[in-house]
């Protein structure tokens, strides 16, 4: 188990737990995700208490940041999205 800080600023605390190592036939040339939850935060959202903020002015039209969340954000946003095939996608562009 070790703790993972993302962006100093944000102070996202990530606890990883290691469950499992396996050994392999052949080495994997590029990172590969296997499973995942939830859509990633948007970048500078505030760390964790900003993202549930912007998660309920999104959800709530007549809060009165909804609309200027809604434009920042410029897309979409489903909070309980994950593309497995989209992230792999993604770990291949940074890779190569």
């Amino acid at each position: 188990t070790f703790l993972y800080i993302y962006d100093f600023g944000d102070n996202w605390r990530h606890k990883v737990k290691v469950e499992k190592t396996v050994t392999l036939g052949a080495p994997l040339s590029l990172a590969l995700c296997l499973a995942g939850e939830n859509a990633c935060p948007p970048e500078d959202v505030g760390g964790a208490p900003g993202y549930e903020d912007f998660l309920q002015a999104l959800a709530d039209p007549a809060h009165p940041e909804h609309d200027q969340l809604k434009k920042w954000i410029g897309r979409p946003f489903d909070p309980g999205a994950f593309d497995v095939a989209e992230i792999n996608q993604w770990l291949y562009q940074t890779e190569s």
